[in-house]
């Protein structure tokens, strides 16, 4: 090799090293998966389920750091995160959206204006139909997209519903709806009408559960404004003044079983949770709500509450009312998956929503014996009477 040669090269290897001596580096704490990392744990300190809390965070790398994006209905949780991140000394843009929207123009509550609102994962009809809302729910809007809501229910469950469904009011406005007398319907299923009579134009169908602003009374039945504005007439062999009602439920393991047979034969129906059609969780949760009592939404969220009351299908320690939960068991590689659940109510059966709603047995020697659930059995719960965080008392709560 030339001297000249030698020159060359040194001259490259001091243009390489200069290079990397004046490239940008990426400190660990900017590193993406330092974001990903506080994200996730701020997710799991406040928001661990995302059907009843929302923590949607995103973020985009750019010359200066990040950009925030998304939204939360979680102050805390999204002061938590920006906090987080200037301590690890991260640069950012703060750009997430916290609800509810400012485009709502302060009409961040609701009242459901239909019998059984059907509400969806995603805001289109074609979404997956995760819950209902029944006719009086009040509910948080935090959101619009083209004609749904985002809306929040009693039971902190999180869904789209669509116009039709709901009446967003402001403050003002639904502080007057709650604080009107309300009549609750107690048939399973029935009509309101134009006129104090059976014959008259039907106004909208009914169920079980529908909560109305009670107006006054004529003859053999009470008149009633929707929260829409809209107004009927309701028989009174079918509703019952809903302060008159609340107050007289006995709230025993006897009553349950008894609203829980008026519902026999009700169609499966995946998301359903009123008497136009319940799946399993939608079923213990309506039957509840009929004797004064919000409990959480889906199964995975209902064995979390009250007390355990058998775990080894020792079914002699089970009264009516308690839940039985059904599903697969955890393994040393998986978790404990809930898949279904039914209510005790007595004689080693349970009633529960599975094609339709029907009542099993746990006797094998029945005639109605269910194998299935019983080699998936977990374990049963007790809410009745048990104070817990996830039941409301509308004795207690004055939700309506």
């Amino acid at each position: 090799m030339t001297i000249y040669n030698k020159k060359i090269l040194l001259l490259l290897a001091g243009v390489v090293l200069s290079f990397v001596s004046c490239s940008t580096t990426t400190g660990k704490n900017d590193a993406p998966d330092a974001v990903e990392t506080i994200i996730t744990e701020v997710k799991n300190e406040y928001a661990p389920d995302k059907r009843v809390a929302i923590f949607n965070i995103e973020t985009k790398k750019t010359k200066d750091g990040y950009v925030l994006k998304g939204s939360s209905n979680l102050p805390k949780a999204v002061n938590k995160f920006t906090k987080k991140l200037t301590e690890a000394k991260i640069h950012f843009t703060d750009s997430i959206e916290m609800l509810p929207a400012p485009s709502l123009e302060g009409k961040t509550q609701g009242v459901i204006k239909l019998s059984a609102a059907n509400l969806r994962g995603n805001p289109k009809h074609s979404a997956e139909l995760v819950t209902q809302g029944t006719l009086g729910m009040p509910v948080n809007i935090y959101k619009k997209e083209g004609s749904w809501y985002l809306v929040q229910t009693p039971d902190h469950y999180i869904a789209w519903v669509d116009y039709g469904g709901v009446e967003p009011m402001d403050k003002e406005a639904f502080a007057k709806w709650k604080a009107g007398k309300k009549l609750i319907y107690t048939k399973t299923s029935g009509n309101s009408h134009a006129e104090a009579n059976e014959e008259a134009q039907v106004i909208s169908d009914l169920v079980a559960g529908n909560i109305l602003s009670l107006q006054g009374e004529k003859g053999n039945f009470y008149e009633v404004k929707y929260p829409d504005g809209r107004t009927a007439y309701v028989s009174k062999k079918e509703a019952a003044p809903y302060n008159e009602w609340v107050q007289s439920l006995e709230q025993t393991k006897e009553d349950l079983v008894s609203i829980s047979k008026t519902l026999m034969g009700l169609p499966y129906l995946w998301g359903g949770t009123s008497p136009k059609g319940v799946d399993c969780s939608g079923f213990t949760k309506t039957v509840y709500f009929l004797n004064g009592m919000i409990i959480p939404r889906d199964a995975s969220q209902q064995i979390h509450e009250g007390i355990l009351v058998d775990d080894s299908k020792d079914f002699s320690k089970l009264q009516p009312g308690d839940l039985l939960f059904f599903g697969k068991k955890a393994t040393d590689s998986t978790k404990e998956r809930v898949i279904h659940v039914g209510m005790w109510i007595g004689n080693n059966e349970f009633i529960h929503s599975a094609g339709s709603v029907h009542i099993s047995s746990m006797d094998k020697n029945a005639s109605n014996y269910d194998e299935y659930n019983y080699n998936r059995y977990l374990r049963s719960k007790r809410i009745l009477n048990e104070e817990s965080k996830g039941l409301i008392d509308l004795k207690d709560k004055e939700v309506f």
